[in-house]
């Protein structure tokens, strides 16, 4: 089936499988693999990007349910060599490890301070709790959302 969307703010128009995770589409269609698979069953948050604004987790969309959206990924935060204020309080308070949780991280923070842009450091941990890091205890990647949230 034919799909339409914007990703990134680039039109983008495909045939895919009807069956096809938006995450499968993001990554091997578009070749834009900063969308990480973590799981398949949308428990870890690696995949997470924003369609239409809104927090997703790609794994549990089809990418045909995003006909007509627009997605945003990690890759289309920055604004050339100007990292998103999230991407650059994660580098700045070494919100990460191994790093392969951070793309969802930054995605879901971002969505986070949209609905809160005060929060407590209660308030960002409940609001990460979907996204899971295997390697880190947290505590820099909630001092990297509220450092983001002071900016």
């Amino acid at each position: 089936m034919k799909i339409q969307m914007t990703v990134n703010g680039v039109p983008r128009e495909n045939d895919v499988e009807p069956r096809t995770l938006l995450v499968q589409y993001i990554r091997e269609q578009l070749g834009l693999t900063g969308t990480n698979i973590g799981c398949d069953t949308s428990s870890c948050g690696a995949c997470t990007v924003h369609v239409n604004g809104e927090s997703v987790k790609s794994c549990t969309m089809l990418a045909a349910q995003a006909d007509g959206t627009s997605v945003t990924t990690i890759e289309g935060l920055a604004k050339g060599d100007q990292m998103h204020p999230m991407q650059e309080a994660f580098m700045q308070n070494h919100g990460l490890q191994c790093g392969y949780c951070t793309p969802g991280m930054v995605m879901a923070a971002i969505s986070l301070l949209e609905e809160n842009p005060n929060p407590t450091e209660e308030d960002v941990r409940i609001g990460l709790e979907g996204n899971l890091c295997r390697c880190t205890g947290y505590h820099n990647i909630v001092q990297s959302v509220l450092a983001a949230a002071k900016k």
